[in-house]
């Protein structure tokens, strides 16, 4: 197998159009490969820079887990850092883990962060949201968003061979001196929920007014770990 590395945007789009398979995932990637057999050439983005980004408002498609640092807000940054093993966090992307992973570990983050994404296909880029984005399964440049108030991110512990752990993210947003939103969304096994609403920093005001939604038919423990998210961001918010 041929691996492809290009340093620009038309590099990479060049790659694509003569075939070349997107390694995004890499820990996935290749088990699939070892399994199912090797493609003729790979195409990775990591020497692309605006695959590489990492800011207060972006993160770039090819970055490694262990690069995400607190430049970006502090919700993605815990979800990047809680992925597996250090091992795994120095070979697996955001892309990788977005797009190309069952249990797509930080999208509650992107998700509360509401988080628009940057696509590359071999005869265009363009910005489309993150439901196109893992419905169609493109190959992620970066992603971008406006830098929240505050945010939070929470894990619970799971069970050694049982589903993903509990995840929770939560993130207040100002739109300029118009009203604040919170947004939240919880991974449960492998479905992820998200939900939105007016900001109040009463917490249990904002649990009423999420209680009619998919949010309020979670199990106990995960209300309960939802409940603690917000208070935790509702508080800061209004410290801040």
């Amino acid at each position: 197998m041929q691996l492809r590395l290009p340093s620009s945007i038309s590099e990479a789009q060049r790659c694509l159009a003569e075939g070349a398979v997107p390694v995004g995932g890499a820990t996935l990637v290749w088990a699939g490969w070892q399994r199912d057999g090797f493609p003729e050439q790979a195409v990775s983005l990591r020497n692309v820079p605006e695959a590489r980004t990492v800011g207060p408002e972006e993160l770039g498609g090819a970055v490694l887990l262990s690069k995400v640092d607190a430049t970006v807000p502090e919700v993605m940054h815990r979800a990047a850092s809680g992925v597996g093993t250090g091992a795994v966090r120095r070979s697996a992307t955001v892309g990788g883990n977005i797009v190309g992973s069952t249990l797509r570990c930080l999208l509650p983050a992107a998700l509360v962060l509401d988080a628009r994404a940057t696509v590359l296909e071999a005869d265009s880029v363009y910005e489309t949201d993150l439901t196109e984005l893992l419905a169609k399964r493109h190959v992620l440049l970066a992603l971008s968003w406006r830098a929240p108030l505050v945010s939070g991110y929470r894990k619970l512990e799971g069970e050694a061979g049982g589903p993903p752990p509990l995840v929770v993210a939560a993130a207040v947003h100002a739109d300029g001196d118009g009203p604040r939103d919170l947004r939240v969304a919880v991974r449960d096994g492998y479905e992820v929920l998200s939900e939105s609403t007016p900001y109040d920093p009463d917490p249990e005001q904002v649990l009423h007014a999420l209680a009619g939604t998919d949010l309020g038919a979670l199990p106990a423990t995960a209300r309960d770990a939802v409940h603690a998210q917000i208070t935790d961001v509702l508080t800061r918010a209004a410290a801040g």
